[in-house]
């Protein structure tokens, strides 16, 4: 690669670190090509966040795994999780898309990965938790104004069910303890759900391993080999 490409290479990698939280790493040992994702912040609905708050948005996120999955260079994917959670329906379409990839992939949540980050950190292959990292579990929540309460109850009862079975059949966490962890008055103040710790989310079922980014990254490695015979 001459001095050119290196650097129409390099601006190319400035850009996508700037527009979307992606990277391709491919210095490893094993010259595995694996892409780099971040979900961070809030999860941009339909509607915009505000303009101070750092968010994820879908309709980035949606065409960059489609283009993973058809990309034959692309070997597996890390997905780097620090979310507060946000719009439901974009969270579910986001998870619903990695983990309906053919390629193996590795979710590592950092800071936290709460409400709707849930589904997005079980929806890899194997999941990681850093110690300090934290994930809340609460009920379906909606601001605004309702026309017909008991309709509209049904529905966000609807699609807490859909955010239950996902967390349920890709994790080891059963949907009934979800619902128990969900509806807990005594863990949060005039609140009710449960903060999980990165031990305790291990424990629960929810996540698979306690672990930083090396651990995240040799265990995706593993995988790209093991996919590879």
């Amino acid at each position: 690669m001459g001095q050119e490409e290196r650097d129409n290479h390099q601006e190319k990698e400035t850009e996508q670190i700037k527009e979307m939280g992606a990277l391709e790493l491919d210095k490893d040992r094993e010259k595995h090509r694996i892409q780099l994702l971040t979900i961070i912040g809030e999860i941009e609905g339909h509607e915009a966040v505000s303009g101070n708050t750092k968010a994820t948005k879908y309709e980035h996120l949606l065409p960059k795994l489609a283009e993973i999955e058809d990309n034959e260079e692309i070997d597996g994917v890390l997905i780097l999780l620090n979310t507060m959670g946000g719009d439901v329906e974009a969270g579910l379409a986001i998870a619903e898309m990695i983990a309906s990839l053919s390629k193996p992939t590795v979710s590592l949540v950092l800071g936290g990965s709460h409400s709707i980050g849930g589904p997005l950190a079980v929806s890899a292959d194997y999941s990681f938790i850093v110690p300090s990292g934290t994930m809340i579990v609460h009920p379906v929540r909606s601001t605004g104004m309702f026309i017909g309460v008991l309709q509209s109850y049904k529905n966000m009862e609807r699609t807490q069910d859909r955010i239950t079975r996902f967390l349920a059949e890709h994790s080891r966490i059963s949907q009934d303890r979800v619902e128990e962890l969900m509806l807990d008055s005594t863990q949060l103040v005039k609140d009710v759900g449960t903060l999980l710790e990165g031990e305790d989310a291990v424990r629960e079922g929810l996540i698979d391993a306690v672990g930083g980014i090396s651990d995240a990254l040799k265990k995706l490695q593993a995988m790209i080999e093991a996919n590879k015979k």
